[in-house]
């Protein structure tokens, strides 16, 4: 497949659909980058064999798609199909999702012996020897949630969640509050009459390390926080 263009297939029954479209945009469309399919597609042709040419007929696509509008047959295409990638898309996709599984892992995760989380180049070196094929546009979670049960061959591992109580002052209250929510789900909280903020919340074991740099970064040492169960 040159690098000039790519195809896109969907599959329905025994038929085939398949439309020729810029590598980069296609890949920026199906990411939601762009909205606009026209600027992915080479042509507006719908082909059962894009690389014989041959195209569906009218019939075959109104039967299956109740248009014969290229335009939203093509954005069904895109959105439901498979997208055939470049050699260099691939590795590109495939080296960043690997990046955000082993931070994923890192932050989920903890060694049983110390409750400590495993530092990302342990991660990684384990994942070599699990051999597991990381899918592009498979998510994140999904593929480190299997990634996980395998590492446990090699790597002792426990997804742990904490309850951390949290008080922080009013000077920096408002201005910490987003930093607590982004660490995890807060279960219950409290204004006090002070403007100071009261809170537990459930957050990844392997966070709470971060946590407290980060809450103490923005509160200049003043905020409070402790596991609670």
């Amino acid at each position: 497949m040159g690098e000039k263009y790519t195809i896109a297939r969907l599959t329905k029954g025994n038929e085939k659909f398949e439309i020729l479209v810029k590598p980069e945009k296609a890949l920026n469309y199906r990411m939601g980058k762009i909205s606009a399919v026209s600027e992915v597609l080479i042509t507006e042709t719908i082909f059962s064999d894009a690389n014989k040419g041959t195209k569906v007929s009218e019939e075959t696509l109104r039967k299956t798609f109740g248009t014969t509008d290229s335009l939203k047959i093509a954005e069904t295409i895109l959105k439901k199909g498979n997208l055939q990638l470049t050699a260099e898309q691939r590795r590109k996709m495939i080296e960043d999702k690997k990046k955000q599984i082993i931070a994923f892992i890192s932050r989920q995760c903890v060694d049983p012996k110390t409750n400590l989380p495993h530092p990302p180049l342990r991660v990684e070196q384990a994942m070599q020897q699990i051999h597991y094929s990381i899918d592009p546009f498979k998510s994140v979670e999904e593929q480190a949630k299997e990634i996980i049960k395998l590492l446990r061959t090699v790597l002792p591992l426990k997804m742990e969640q904490v309850i951390v109580r949290v008080r922080i002052p009013a000077e920096y209250a408002a201005k910490a509050y987003g930093t607590v929510k982004g660490f995890g789900t807060i279960k219950n909280e409290e204004w006090r009459a002070d403007g100071s903020w009261y809170g537990t919340i459930e957050m990844p074991a392997g966070l709470y390390g971060p946590f407290l740099e980060r809450i103490g970064e923005v509160t200049k040492g003043s905020a409070e926080a402790k596991i609670v169960s």
